[in-house]
């Protein structure tokens, strides 16, 4: 379980989206209001491995609100 600020857990399988603009490295940008579906939680500093449009990225769970 990731919470975000204790406000929302999160678990393997939610839908999130994003609650800001992201930079990528690469020079791509995720924006914000992009829908997630089904997440899922790793250990370390990301803790979220979800894939966007057929990528995979590690996001931190403070940018992400659970739908």
């Amino acid at each position: 379980m990731a919470s975000r600020r204790c406000r929302n857990l999160l678990h393997d399988g939610d839908a999130v989206v994003l609650i800001k603009d992201l930079k990528v490295k690469g020079g791509s940008t995720l924006k914000m209001g992009t829908k997630i579906k089904s997440i899922r939680l790793v250990s370390g500093d990301h803790e979220v491995d979800a894939k966007i449009d057929g990528t995979g990225y590690m996001l931190k769970a403070c940018y992400l609100k659970k739908v």
